[in-house]
């Protein structure tokens, strides 16, 4: 076998093809001229798809190296901790206080 099973033409690219190729036919078109165009069809999706398989092996190469590069580096993790301080500015505490102040002379003068 020269060709893997991976690249065999499936049933379901023979049937999009051939469906693609009545679609496409003209009238006065006979059957031998429609089976070539459906072969050709056939094929072109066969690249298609060998085409994309390609480009995810490079994809999956390229991201396993990434991966490995970053779990590997040689550099020791810095570890960051974030401390949170909450500054309380004064003024609104005198306001509240002076507020307290002022309503009880209010209530004491009344």
């Amino acid at each position: 076998m020269k060709h893997s099973k991976k690249y065999q033409s499936s049933d379901s690219n023979k049937d999009e093809a051939t469906r693609i190729a009545r679609g496409t036919q003209r009238p006065g078109q006979t059957k031998e001229q429609t089976k070539l165009i459906a072969q050709g069809i056939q094929k072109g999706i066969e690249q298609y798809k060998k085409q994309q398989n390609a480009r995810a092996r490079e994809l999956d190469k390229k991201l396993k190296k990434a991966n490995h590069k970053v779990t590997q580096s040689d550099e020791p993790e810095i570890q960051v901790q974030e401390r949170i301080v909450h500054k309380h500015h004064w003024l609104p505490w005198v306001l509240l206080v002076l507020t307290w102040l002022c309503v009880a002379a209010y209530w004491y003068v009344y």
